[in-house]
């Protein structure tokens, strides 16, 4: 039962730290556009963060149920599943790197589970789950945020260009608070629902292992005999997203906004309404997408168009390269500790 708790503190915790290290995603372009002050975009972000973790499911079943064989998962399992994602996250966060708290997550639980089956590769499931889920949209989410992100500036450019500056200027400086919403709104739907997975994993294995069995009658609600989300869990992992994204996430919101190129409101609601779409469509078809990704990538995809040479492609360099190693570092990192647990 102590372990249990452990894995919801540390999920919770993760949470938190996916709230701020995520934060950036919907309000670095309304920042550095000034269209919102960051006080009162982070508040913004906070509200929609909690209707889209909300709403839905499919993506908490994927992380639960749909990446590894369940019957391998023990309760320290998760937990150092858990604690791989947030070493990541925190690793990445002080360097002002927008890595992806999803796939930090996604390989510290295959790592974990891979320990917990001694190297048996065959309980990561990777036909129907890591490859189709994981890593082709690894690729293709990215690209298509870059593609798309480029096409909606183009056409926008095409369709504005009779219309003075400050029109411009003046129109997408209120269109741009929609977008910036809808990009939060999305980033709930799809980032939130993974520690709801975790959790929901946590509470099955420990249902299936009986160590609910002799609580009291109050604990009753913690048996999960189906994996089903619970309500509550459904409530406290929105909130714990929510009050994490009011923390902020000052160091990536100045990689995004402001290091890798200038941007203008018009530019802003190309890249946040492409990234939205993008989120929103993966959320609904059970792919935990790297938000991050595609928002870093729809912003490069506007830069691009807006002019090439205006993008500092080394910070570009470096986001890259933290999106490479995501996936295997934490992998690594839950393997050692499920393989510590296990040794002792």
């Amino acid at each position: 039962m102590l372990t249990f708790f452990s894995v919801v503190v540390a999920a919770i915790i993760f949470e938190y730290s996916n709230g701020f290290h995520d934060a950036a995603n919907a309000i670095a372009t309304v920042v550095s556009t000034r269209v919102l002050t960051p006080r009162r975009a982070i508040a913004m972000a906070a509200f929609f963060n909690l209707t889209g973790a909300l709403l839905g499911g499919a993506v908490a079943s994927t992380i639960g149920k749909g990446l590894v064989d369940t019957n391998v998962v023990t309760m320290s399992t998760v937990l150092c599943a858990v604690i791989a994602a947030f070493t990541w996250n925190i690793a990445t966060w002080w360097f002002g790197l927008p890595s992806s708290s999803s796939h930090s997550l996604i390989g510290g639980l295959c790592g974990a589970a891979l320990a917990a089956a001694r190297g048996n590769w065959s309980v990561i499931k990777w036909n129907a789950g890591v490859w189709p889920k994981v890593v082709v949209p690894m690729i293709m989410s990215p690209l298509a945020g870059f593609i798309f992100g480029g096409l909606l500036m183009f056409l926008l450019f095409v369709t504005l260009h009779r219309f003075t500056p400050h029109f411009v200027q003046s129109l997408f400086g209120k269109l741009q608070i929609f977008s910036a919403a809808w990009m939060a709104h999305s980033h709930g739907t799809n980032d939130a629902q993974k520690t709801m997975g975790i959790i929901t994993l946590a509470l099955f294995t420990g249902t299936k292992a009986g160590s609910f069995d002799h609580l009291p009658g109050w604990l009753n609600f913690l048996k999960t005999p189906a994996f089903v989300l619970p309500t509550w869990v459904i409530g406290l992992c929105a909130v714990t997203m929510a009050v994490g994204t009011a923390a902020g996430g000052w160091r990536i919101i100045r990689t995004l906004g402001h290091r890798m190129v200038k941007l203008q409101p018009v530019h802003g609601f190309a890249a946040e309404t492409t990234a939205a779409l993008i989120i929103q469509a993966a959320s609904y078809y059970g792919i935990p997408l790297s938000t991050t990704h595609v928002i870093s990538t729809s912003i490069m995809g506007v830069g691009t168009v807006k002019r090439f040479s205006g993008m500092k492609w080394t910070v570009v360099e470096r986001i890259v390269w933290a999106w490479l190693f995501t996936l295997p570092a934490s992998g690594l990192i839950g393997y050692a500790l499920a393989r510590a647990v296990t040794a002792l």
